[in-house]
Formats: structure tokens, sequence, C-alpha cells
């Protein structure tokens, strides 16, 4: 069963840390959104394999939008 990894609030994607088909675990670094002048670590939620990445770097995305999904 999947989940997805939302962005906390809006930004733009500074960097992004996987590629679909990665491994990830719980808790790690998977995207720094760039917001109010801050760099913002996204963790994952839970251990599973990176699905989809569903933004580029530089985009700007909102509060709550789907950054990547998981599997």
């Amino acid at each position: 069963m999947g989940y997805e990894i939302k962005s906390p609030l809006p930004g733009s994607i500074w960097e992004i840390k996987v590629s679909e088909g990665q491994e990830i675990k719980e808790d790690e670094v998977v995207i720094i959104l760039e917001a109010m002048k801050m760099e913002n670590e996204i963790p994952a939620d839970f251990d599973g394999t990176v699905k989809k990445i569903l933004v580029e770097k530089g985009q700007t995305v909102k509060a709550g939008e789907t950054l990547i999904e998981v599997d």
C-alpha cells in the first residue's frame, strides 16, 4: 500500500535527494524545500520505495501538494 509525501508549506523545490526506484527509510530526507528564505528538510514518514517524483528542482509548490509517491 502506497503513501504520498506532501509539502508541509508553500515554497520552491531546492533539491531532490532521491530518485525513482530508490529504497528509502523513515525520517530520511527526500526533498529540501526553500520557503521564507530557509531550507526545510522534508523527510519520509515510512520505509518504502520511491514510486514517482512529481516535482522538479526550482518548481513552486503549495502547502499540501504531493511531492513524491512511495510504495
